[in-house]
């Protein structure tokens, strides 16, 4: 049966047509923030249910048990903060609705239950485990305005999105999941074009589960990424030629990538969840960045979640292994490591920019045809 959204109740948090009209005849007497494209994505996630229970951003009680237990104070498991910041309290108090803009464009209503500071080294050191800006989720935390403001939201209208085909809500997501009749789902989340370890990977879970949810994140990717078209149109290769029909679908979440290791594939988990998701892959330094994190810090803090609501996958690192002739893992592989190529993204990445043709024990000709279509590939 597909999973109950976490909290118990998927949250919708869209102003009805009458009220934004409403709104919109009298949005010059609210006060105003504008927001980064960050938040404009966390708001549209919160008020599409993405981040079930949330129905706003975080207040300080909220806040301060995320960082010290990693739930909400109802013990609801919850491990990334949820946060606005602003500059000063401008012309809003507690109490006050305001309207949130982006480029000048009204994206949504909040009412302000709290303004209050905050201490971003601890706020850091808790959610990435370290201080040092030479991280980059740390490094946006030292950016942030010194004051947060917390309260429910309700949404009037959404940033532009070029995805908009591969895009399906968790209410969505939901009715097609029961229609396919697929009782047990398991989400894959990504930010690369697929190579032959990946495809094994979702495979391998396949075999335990009614169908195969593939979750590309999509949004600002740091520069060397995969293009958001590149990932997509690939995925729809791999699909046709390499998976039975009515095996997987495919569809986009707008989010920005935290880097926080741990805490973030929880987060992950609990995102797929809301749509419907009943088994999540958690990979290898999954949500990792440079040496931050051990390879299985990821996996390992699932134990402490015992009422998560979603079951993790964890899986051995697969490689090719060229006495096996087959791609495998250490659990099925005794040959030494000069025997093994590991699937590496940033080596197929390389080959690709020099004009090479990676080996098809790495990529799927296929696929490596959508990526040579484009002229650049790479963000």
């Amino acid at each position: 049966m597909v999973s109950k959204p976490h909290g118990g109740k998927l949250v919708r948090k869209l102003m009805a047509s009458r009220t934004r009209e409403r709104v919109l005849e009298e949005i010059n007497e609210f006060p105003r923030i504008e927001i980064s494209e960050r938040v404009a994505i966390d708001l549209e996630n919160i008020a599409h249910g993405v981040y079930s229970p949330l129905s706003g951003f975080l207040c300080s009680d909220e806040l301060e048990n995320v960082l010290e237990y990693m739930r909400l104070p109802n013990d609801i498991p919850w491990t990334i903060p949820i946060i606005l910041d602003v500059a000063d309290r401008g012309e809003f108090d507690e109490g006050d609705a305001i309207v949130l803009y982006h480029h000048g464009q009204a994206l949504a209503r909040m009412y302000i239950d709290e303004i209050y500071g905050f201490d971003k080294s601890y706020l850091a050191e808790k959610v990435f485990g370290t201080k040092n800006v030479e991280h980059p989720g740390v490094a946006k935390v030292y950016r942030m305005e010194n004051l947060l403001i917390g309260g429910e939201i309700e949404l009037i209208s959404e940033i532009p999105n070029k995805f908009e085909r591969y895009t399906l809500r968790p209410i969505e997501t939901r009715v097609l999941f029961r229609e396919r009749k697929w009782e047990s789902v398991v989400a894959f989340q990504t930010r690369n074009v697929p190579h032959l370890g990946h495809e094994y990977i979702q495979k391998s879970a396949l075999m335990f589960v009614d169908g195969l949810f593939v979750n590309p994140v999509v949004g600002r990717k740091k520069s060397g990424d995969y293009k958001d078209e590149v990932i997509l149109q690939a995925y729809e290769k791999l699909f046709e030629h390499y998976f039975p029909k009515n095996a997987a679908v495919l569809a986009i979440v707008r989010y920005e990538m935290r880097y926080a290791g741990p805490r973030e594939a929880v987060h992950h988990a609990i995102m797929r969840k809301n749509f419907g998701c009943t088994h999540f892959i958690v990979g290898r330094d999954h949500a990792g960045v440079g040496n931050y994190y051990k390879p299985y810090d990821a996996q390992e803090i699932f134990n402490e979640f015992p009422d998560l609501g979603i079951t993790p996958m964890f899986f051995w690192e697969f490689f090719y292994c060229r006495r096996c002739q087959a791609i495998v893992n250490e659990r099925i592989c005794p040959h030494s490591d000069k025997y093994r190529e590991r699937f590496s993204g940033t080596k197929i990445r390389e080959m690709l920019r020099r004009g090479e043709k990676p080996p098809e024990y790495f990529l799927r000709p296929e696929v490596y045809q959508v990526v040579k279509n484009f002229r650049d590939p790479f963000v």
